[in-house]
């Protein structure tokens, strides 16, 4: 709807991941590094992780389309809160093996011979498990087993597991000292500071064609920021609504006021909290503990956008209130009283 209005080729913050729109942030460039590294290596685990909207399963769309295929056969798994049987059914799935009424012998078997047959065509296997944190332990242990196929000293198999912050609780767990042993490298995935939230979003508009309409003042960034804490998925939400909001108020420049009429129309709206989570301090998967606490940061970001909000209120009081002392007085509006 606003992309014709303000001449755009495309809907530049779209929630659905597109690699094109993929942004380089200093975290963002860290966990391709671990991505790229780990498949070189081409035996272990990388894990990554991070909160909700970081920009996990981006980080997954921009890897695979950097891939050669015909060097790597890649498949990637989303659903997975599912038993150790099912998930070896999803591989099999994933990489076109036949899945259904067969044993779990059976499965296993067809996998290792995809794996060395593709082996000696000189192609790698690499399989991406997005949302991980919800695999129960057995499918977890279960993953390691299959990673277990070897030949000539060389893993078959290659897994990178992306998932929210409770991957790293699961993996810390109790029995886990075996899989934790394979992981070559663990990175958490933090989101963006107040400079690239500006950088991110200009770079989402280039990518449509923008042409500086609508203009953002620095203020409007400084909204964006405080309202989102500078992650991806909520700054995705919010500038689309703020680009719908311009379209149909006929706006062209985008200041901290417009920034904030719209964050808090979606702040009340039903299901949704406000704005939550502020950054967390990028460390490895074993790393050193945060010292602010994401917590305070999500606090403190619910604290400036509940600031700004009675800030605007205050704002519009103050001058009805001056608008009815002057009506009383019989003065104008514009009277240098």
């Amino acid at each position: 709807m606003y992309e014709g209005y303000y001449k755009l080729a495309g809907k530049p913050f779209q929630l659905i991941p597109d690699a094109r729109f993929f942004f380089n942030s200093k975290s963002h460039k860290r966990a391709m590094a671990y991505l790229r590294y780990g498949l070189k290596q081409g035996e272990g685990f990388i894990v990554i992780t991070g909160d909700i909207g970081t920009g996990k399963t981006m980080l997954v769309r921009n890897l695979f389309s950097e891939l050669d295929r015909d060097e790597v056969v890649a498949a990637q798994l989303v659903t997975t809160q599912i038993e150790a049987e099912d998930l070896l059914r999803l591989v099999s799935a994933a990489f076109g093996l036949p899945h259904d009424d067969v044993s779990k012998a059976t499965l296993l078997r067809n996998l290792e011979v995809f794996l060395r047959t593709r082996r000696a065509e000189g192609k790698r296997i690499l399989l991406v498990v997005d949302e991980a944190q919800n695999l129960p332990k057995r499918s977890v242990e279960e993953l390691r087993m299959l990673s277990n196929f070897q030949e000539d000293g060389r893993a078959l198999l290659q897994s990178f597991l992306l998932g929210q912050i409770e991957l790293n609780h699961t993996l810390q767990g109790e029995g886990m000292e075996q899989f934790r042993q394979r992981i070559i490298a663990g990175f958490e995935l933090r989101p963006l500071d107040r400079e690239e939230t500006e950088l991110y979003i200009k770079h989402r508009l280039e990518r449509v064609g923008w042409a500086g309409d609508p203009e953002f003042t620095p203020a409007a960034f400084d909204r964006v920021f405080a309202a989102t804490g500078g992650v991806p998925r909520r700054i995705n939400t919010l500038c689309d609504r703020v680009l719908l909001f311009g379209s149909l108020e006929e706006k062209h420049r985008m200041d901290d006021e417009e920034i904030g009429l719209v964050s808090d129309e979606i702040a009340n709206e039903v299901g949704r909290s406000g704005a939550r989570g502020a950054a967390r301090a990028a460390a490895p998967l074993s790393g050193g503990q945060d010292p602010v606490g994401g917590d305070v940061r999500e606090r403190l970001a619910q604290l400036e956008s509940e600031v700004a909000r009675l800030r605007r209120q205050v704002q519009r009081d103050s001058r009805l209130l001056r608008q009815a002392l002057l009506m009383q007085l019989g003065l104008g509006d514009d009277d240098p009283a």
